[in-house]
């Protein structure tokens, strides 16, 4: 049996935070004590120093491109960054080439990961306006969720057929995860734009084009949907105050039928920003007012928001550089989520507790994962342990997207990532990634 044994931890799990010592023997969380002793000479000794340890992040919603977009990215290569940056486990979406809407397909996935992802993984099942038959034939342990596309972004997944959508939603056993934008009021936007512009829209006007309106109409019919049906709906990427009124805050999250998240570039950016970052900050949807900013933090503080990913979606950087309507949106995120939270944490808008409770905790409970995003004796060891007071500059240095460019590039973080473990494996160590050690395909309490 294979054992490590973390010293010397300042521990942030289940809202609190404590000295002690974390025993791993193989994959799992054997002991959690102060002072344990190693009992024999084989014992690995991680001395965390005093610095802290955290559950490894879940990140909810990530785009890794394998197959078919694997110039952008791969499950390799983006796995290998988010290591770097804490997360031990993704759930990767279905818009791939060819998109992940068939039972065939998502076993392919689930093969590539296997041989290539770093970290733990699952994939979220697409649902179209055609394939209710193929979503109900999923083994309901070995997906999180299925996905819906309910505005158009990258790949051809539009869910636009009213009675389709109401079929799925009263079907689906399992937490559908949207994405809310309205299309015909995007598609109304933009050609006002065009006519003004032609093809050369200002990259400001993109919260204008995909708007606070085209988010409210598109999330308060899903919500309304979900509350007429009884579905388990979780909305992803909220970017507007607006849809806040959607969410409530009366109930625990196992007990919440209907859910929320917010991501890291909605958080950080704003329309002010648009000027000094460009397409480089071109999300769909896309980021909106310092208000909308400001009320999202709220909004996550207050638990009408529930879970923080980053929708990591790398584009190259000659396809970042077109004009507006060939431009794509998305942006890479993965290896600097944790560091831009804990940023948020130095500037007093967030708690460590919290921080481990929206990207620890609270996806491990929305999704039933088994054994994973907590720091628990019998649990799987996904650790990651970082620094508050480490100051590193992001370089084209030390970015490990495949697309090989950050919106955080020449921005100074205060916290580093020291290491990441990954069940019970020591995938990160002080900048050192060990690529010969795969994670595990993750399961589901159903």
């Amino acid at each position: 049996m294979k054992k490590t044994l973390i010293k010397n931890c300042n521990i942030i799990n289940e809202g609190e935070v404590f000295e002690s010592d974390i025993l791993i023997e193989d994959s799992i969380i054997s002991k959690i004590s102060n002072s344990i002793s190693p009992n024999n000479s084989n014992t690995k000794i991680i001395d965390a120093e005093g610095n802290y340890v955290m559950p490894g992040l879940i990140d909810d919603q990530v785009h890794f491109r394998e197959p078919g977009l694997t110039h952008k990215g791969n499950i390799f290569s983006e796995s290998r960054a988010a290591v770097a940056g804490g997360i031990t486990s993704f759930f990767e979406m279905p818009n791939t080439n060819p998109n992940t809407t068939t039972i065939n397909e998502l076993n392919k996935k689930f093969e590539i990961a296997k041989n290539n992802s770093l970290a733990n993984y699952s994939f979220m099942f697409g649902g179209t306006n055609t394939n209710l038959d193929e979503i109900l034939k999923n083994d309901l342990t070995q997906i999180p969720a299925v996905k819906l596309f309910l505005g158009s972004s990258t790949g051809n997944m539009l869910v636009d057929d009213l009675n389709s959508l109401e079929k799925i939603f009263s079907n689906v056993q399992i937490p559908i995860a949207a994405h809310c934008e309205d299309e015909q009021t995007i598609k109304n936007n933009l050609q006002l734009h065009m006519d003004t512009f032609g093809d050369n829209i200002p990259i400001n006007y993109h919260p204008k084009i995909r708007s606070e309106e085209a988010c409210f109409i598109s999330s308060s019919m899903a919500v309304g949907l979900a509350k007429k049906t009884g579905a388990r709906l979780h909305v992803f990427h909220l970017s507007t105050a607006r849809e806040l009124e959607l969410f409530s805050n009366n109930l625990p999250l196992k007990d919440k039928k209907i859910t929320s998240e917010v991501c890291i570039h909605h958080l950080t950016f704003s329309d002010q920003d648009y000027d000094k970052y460009g397409s480089n900050i071109k999300w769909n949807p896309a980021i909106k007012t310092v208000n909308d900013r400001e009320m999202l933090w709220k909004g996550l503080n207050n638990n009408l928001i529930d879970v923080i990913a980053t929708d990591h979606a790398p584009h190259t950087v000659n396809e970042k550089q077109n004009n507006y309507n060939s431009c794509p949106s998305g942006g890479p995120l993965v290896q600097h989520s944790l560091v831009s939270m804990l940023e948020a944490f130095h500037n007093d808008k967030i708690s460590l507790p919290k921080i481990a409770e929206k990207m620890c905790h609270n996806p491990a409970i929305l999704f039933d994962i088994e054994k994973r995003g907590y720091i628990r004796e019998g649990y799987f060891a996904d650790l990651v342990i970082f620094n508050l007071n480490n100051p590193w500059t992001v370089s084209n240095e030390n970015i490990l997207y495949k697309c090989a460019w950050s919106p955080f590039e020449n921005k100074t973080f205060k916290s580093r990532v020291l290491h990441t473990l990954v069940n019970g494996n020591p995938v990160y160590s002080n900048g050192v990634i060990n690529d010969s050690i795969m994670g595990m395909k993750m399961k589901f309490k159903r």
